[in-house]
Parts: structure tokens; sequence; C-alpha cells
């Protein structure tokens, strides 16, 4: 079970641009809204500690989360958080309301599970390639999956895994997934070989070389002549 992330949250009676920049630069807050399931909206601030150590949190993306507003609590999916884009200061976030039956689009990562004793990898020397680390679902609120594991162990060298073979949760589908939009998520390859590069020599410093190695050949032949001519003398 993972762990639920709480905000807690003070209602928020300004609004507008110049509102939201005294809640963000006086408050010390940051300004949102949470919509949906046919309730009025409501407007909000939130916590920049709290945000900010939400934000780090990967789950914080994809599963219902519970703001804390007074005496009442929502149950919401974020659905955009706007940064300063020179900053990176928080500026505003929207959340809407679900219920454990409404559909979502949510986008869960993939977990790659049994690398290690995989038969390509382990028995046969391949090397993994993932094609695809993230998959765009639809889910009910009530059943979002923190992630979708994809089981390589029995997956053998030149053997792959596509979309439409994916053991999703139960409900759950792949918007618009069919034969023309299926693809590879992760397959097992063979190793490139690695060629090994012959030293490349230079024509001109080969020739300088030679002539040198030409050049100790005669002076040796030189000092040769020279003796042999002061043992005769």
């Amino acid at each position: 079970m993972s762990e639920q992330i709480i905000l807690n949250a003070d209602p928020r009676e300004r609004t507008g641009s110049n509102k939201a920049r005294v809640i963000r630069n006086i408050d010390g807050m940051v300004p949102a809204i949470i919509y949906g399931d046919e309730k009025d909206s409501l407007n909000i601030k939130l916590r920049l500690n709290e945000l900010t150590k939400a934000s780090q949190n990967e789950l914080f993306y994809t599963q219902v989360l519970i703001i804390k507003s007074g005496e009442e609590e929502e149950k919401v999916v974020l659905k955009e958080l706007q940064r300063d884009p020179a900053k990176g200061k928080f500026l505003h976030a929207d959340f809407q309301r679900v219920s454990r039956k409404t559909k979502l689009k949510v986008v869960i990562p993939v977990n790659f599970v049994n690398e290690e004793d995989c038969e390509g990898i382990k028995n046969e020397g391949g090397v993994i390639s993932k094609s695809i680390r993230e998959i765009e679902i639809l889910c009910s609120a009530g059943n979002i999956p923190e992630s979708i594991d994809v089981d390589v162990i029995d997956l053998p060298l030149g053997g792959s895994i596509r979309l439409t073979e994916l053991n999703l949760p139960e409900g759950s589908e792949i918007p618009g997934l069919d034969e023309t939009t299926d693809q590879m998520i992760v397959s097992i390859n063979t190793p490139k070989a690695v060629v090994e590069e012959e030293p490349i020599i230079d024509d001109e410093a080969e020739g300088e070389a030679v002539e040198a190695a030409s050049e100790d050949d005669g002076k040796d032949s030189s000092s040769e002549d020279a003796d042999e001519g002061s043992e005769e003398a």
C-alpha cells in the first residue's frame, strides 16, 4: 500500500492575478483550485513547504491525493502544476475531484522486473533495450497502479514485449491501442561487436622514419669502413 499524500489548505477569497501574487509573495502560499464532480469550484491556497515536499514524490503526479480544508476533505488528482519558467517557483495548482469510480487518464512508470535473471541476458549474452519507460492508461481513480510491471525473466535473445501483451490492472486500458498503434516496450538484442581499430600510421611520418633508418644504416657502414681503413694503416 502506497503512502497517502495529504495537503493542508486554507480557503482563498481573493482571486485574480494581483491577488495571487500577494498570496505567493506575502502569505508565502500557493493559490490553487479544486473543481469537478458536479460541485462548485473551490478556491484554496496551499502551504508552500507541503507542496514542495509533495512535488518531490512521484506519486504526487499519479495517485489520488487528499486536500484538507478545515473539517472538509477532498479526494483529488493533480491536473496541472504551473511554475515560473525562469525561477521555477510554484504559481498555481489545479486539482480535479474524484470518486473511486471516476475514470482518469494517468501516466504510469514502467517497472522492468527480473532483468538480472532474464533468459536472453543471463544465459545467451544479450543486452536489454527499453523503448518505453512510461505509459498513459485509462483507469478508475480507486485503482491507479504505482507502476506497470513488465517481467522479462523468460524473454529470450531476439525476443520482445509489446503494449498489447501487457497485463494491466482490472478495468484499465491504454487509450487508442490497436494493431496499428502497438509499440515495442522492451527487447533483448545481440551485443554489437566491438571492432578494434588498427593504429593509423601517417604516411609522411612513416617516410621520415624509413629515411632516418636509412641514414643510420649509412652512418654505421661509414663507421665500419673507417675502422677497417685504420686497421689496414
